[in-house]
């Protein structure tokens, strides 16, 4: 008899870090490790039902879009038994939600990616995947421009690319290939209140970020 649960990766954007929500185990054979969100699904519920349920009650996340992933099902993954999970992830604005810790776990807190500790199960592997499929998704739509402000500095969108592509960018590269898309109307408008000298401000063209979103784009550099 195969056994069903739910993990969530929640990726988090804040003052420019990519950072991933965890749990810490408050009872059960991991009592006291950190994974990921999630847990076992009731037998009245659907998935989806199951996936929106489990974030709420373990840290206090709620009304967020989580889309599904695959499902993880290596047999040696759960040491008491066959448990196939089903991944989901989001990603969102930090700023936007207050985390509290609930249900079965103990704590509740957000990670940067480069300091991700080992996690329990294959929770490490299926966070290296839906990371992966984040990366790709960002390369052809446009992925994670709610992140910004409604204003924001060429700069800043390069930055956040940088941070969930965990590479470096050319900046007059970077400059060159977004402006040429015509994705972004400029501002008559400039940085205030910065020390250095101010940048000036852009916002997404939407019909156009529709149109991208709808068709695709390829965004390497």
């Amino acid at each position: 008899m195969n056994s069903i649960t739910i993990d969530c990766v929640i990726f988090g954007f804040d003052k420019g870090m990519l950072e991933v929500l965890l749990v810490q185990h408050g009872e059960g054979i991991r009592k006291g490790e950190w994974g990921l969100p999630g847990g076992w699904i009731r037998e009245e519920e659907s998935i989806d039902n199951a996936a929106h349920r489990l974030l709420a009650d373990l840290t206090g996340l709620d009304d967020i879009y989580l889309e599904q992933l695959k499902a993880f099902g290596e047999p040696d993954r759960f040491p008491l038994g066959r448990v196939i999970t089903i991944g989901y992830f989001a990603l969102i604005k930090r700023e936007d939600y207050n985390v509290r810790a609930g249900f079965t776990a103990s704590d509740a807190k957000w990670y940067k990616i480069s300091e991700i500790p080992k996690l329990i199960y294959d929770h490490n592997k299926i966070l290296d995947y839906s990371l992966e499929h984040l990366r790709n998704r960002v390369r052809q739509a446009p992925v994670g421009f709610n992140l910004l402000p409604e204003k924001f500095t060429l700069f800043e969108l390069m930055k956040l690319y940088e941070e969930i592509l965990g590479i470096e960018m050319d900046k007059s590269n970077f400059r060159r290939k977004i402006l040429k898309m015509k994705l972004l109307v400029q501002l008559d408008e400039k940085q205030k209140d910065v020390s250095h000298r101010a940048a000036k401000l852009y916002e997404f063209d939407q019909k156009i970020y529709e149109k991208l979103t709808k068709k695709g784009f390829n965004f390497e550099f």
